[in-house]
């Protein structure tokens, strides 16, 4: 029996993935300091670092609302962070 499950390799290409495609369509509304707070989440969930990601998380809905909202609504990034929550990181 084969295994499905995506390797590390998979999942990181997965994570960059989704946060490039979500960067791209934020286009010039992102400002350093939101974009700064965007790339902890990304490095955060890149190392599966749970306590990172709720920190960042709670960082960017506090101080960057609408980057929040985009964040809950983009599909593949919302997956990502549901996936870490779904694994108890």
């Amino acid at each position: 029996m084969t295994d499905d499950r995506p390797g590390p390799d998979d999942r990181s290409r997965r994570v960059h993935a989704a946060f490039d495609e979500l960067r791209a369509a934020l286009g010039d509304r992102a400002a350093p300091g939101a974009l700064e707070s965007f790339e902890k989440l990304r490095q955060a969930v890149l190392e599966r670092d749970a306590t990172g990601v709720r920190e960042h998380v709670t960082d960017v809905k506090r101080r960057f609302g609408w980057l929040y909202a985009e964040l809950t609504l983009h599909r593949r990034v919302a997956e990502l962070v549901n996936e870490l929550a779904l694994m108890g990181l």
